[in-house]
Parts: structure tokens; C-alpha cells; sequence
């Protein structure tokens, strides 16, 4: 598993909530054990506790993705290294028996997943994850989408850097609402320059 693959694990715990429509999705056991994917052995250890211990690291991470969002680099690292260090991590090279067309194993970096609770396990690869993605592609990668009220996290995969919604839906109804407002305005124009171009009519007395 390479090591840009975790920094999904951010964005997934982070569009749990959405705080301009007051929805949250983390409510439960469940939903925790849901975000682990595939990593059934780590969704197994979460416990109520956890739901509430999500929602703290969930916050911390939207804090992330808002400073980079608003052009603070430096704040984007700060918080970031600050969830580097309260939840570090043990990387591993790893093959689980995989092999390369040459019959060899197919060696990569791997997180080992092996702390005290679910939410460290699970805080440790998001963190690390969006920390590899940050500087080997950029902070302004990161971003919340711009289709109002959605601001659900992304991480801009684009080759121009040109992204900026979460989705092709975002991007969708954020293009037809443009749209929408262009055609209000350029009626609005034609209604004012057809008042203007009439002819005033005087009213005279007989």
C-alpha cells in the first residue's frame, strides 16, 4: 500500500460533517468502523469511545484543510505536525505476498497499525498520509469545495492544479447556479436598457 493512498483516510473522516448543512454522519460505532475500509482488523478495536475521539481529530483535520484553503501555509504545517506528533507512526516495508512481473516481491512503504485505540491508529495514517500528500504535491492541494455550502474536503489531483470542487456534482450545480446568475443578469441589463432607450412622452394641457 503506498503511502499517498492514507491521505484519503483524511479527507474520508473529515466529509463526515457537513457544518453549513449541520449534518454529521459519525453518530455511531458503525459509522466509525466504516471510515477503516478494507482495514477490518483496526475497525474491530473501536469502541463508543471512539466516536467522540473521532470528532475531535475530525476537527483538527478540517482546521488543516481550511488554513491551506486560505492560503496560510504555515498554519496548515503547524497543525498538521501537531497531529504528526501526538500521533506517530510506525512505517514498515511491507509486500503481503504481492509479486512484480519478474516474480519478486513487490516491496513498498506500509504503515504498521498496531496503537493503543482506534482513533490513535486511525488519526496516525490520515495525519501521515495528508502530510506525505502535502509536501510531495504542494499545500494549495488541498482544498474545501467552492459549491456553496457544501466545503467538503478534496485533495487536487489535477495536473494544472485547477480543481475546485469536492465532486462532479459540486462542480455541476455550482456551474448551472453560475450559470443561472448570468442569465438573471444579463435580463435584468436588457430591462434596464430597454426603460432607457424608450422615448419619454410629455403630457400636455389643452
Amino acid at each position: 500500500m503506498e503511502l499517498a493512498y492514507y491521505s484519503d483516510y483524511a479527507v474520508r473522516l473529515v466529509n463526515t460533517e457537513e457544518p453549513a448543512r449541520n449534518k454529521d454522519a459519525l453518530t455511531s460505532v458503525e459509522a466509525v468502523r466504516e471510515l477503516f475500509g478494507a482495514n477490518q482488523q483496526a475497525a474491530r478495536r473501536t469502541t463508543d469511545a471512539d466516536v467522540t475521539r473521532f470528532r475531535s481529530v475530525r476537527a483538527r483535520l478540517r482546521a488543516v484543510f481550511e488554513a491551506a484553503d486560505g492560503d496560510d501555509e504555515t498554519l496548515a504545517v503547524d497543525l498538521l505536525n501537531s497531529l504528526l506528533l501526538e500521533f506517530p507512526v510506525s512505517p514498515q516495508i511491507s509486500g503481503h505476498d504481492a509479486r512484480d512481473q519478474d516474480g519478486r516481491p513487490d516491496w513498498h512503504m506500509h504503515l504498521a497499525d498496531h496503537p493503543s485505540n482506534a482513533t490513535a491508529g486511525y488519526a496516525a495514517i490520515a495525519a501521515m498520509g495528508l502530510a506525505f500528500h502535502l509536501t510531495e504535491h504542494g499545500v494549495d492541494r488541498l482544498g474545501l469545495c467552492e459549491a456553496a455550502p457544501c466545503r467538503n474536503a478534496y485533495l487536487d489531483t489535477s495536473t494544472n492544479r485547477s480543481r475546485r470542487y469536492c465532486s462532479d456534482r459540486c462542480a455541476t450545480r455550482a456551474n448551472v447556479a453560475a450559470y443561472r446568475a448570468r442569465k438573471r443578469e444579463e435580463a435584468e441589463r436588457t430591462g434596464r436598457s430597454a426603460e432607457t432607450a424608450q422615448p419619454s412622452t410629455a403630457v400636455t394641457d389643452r
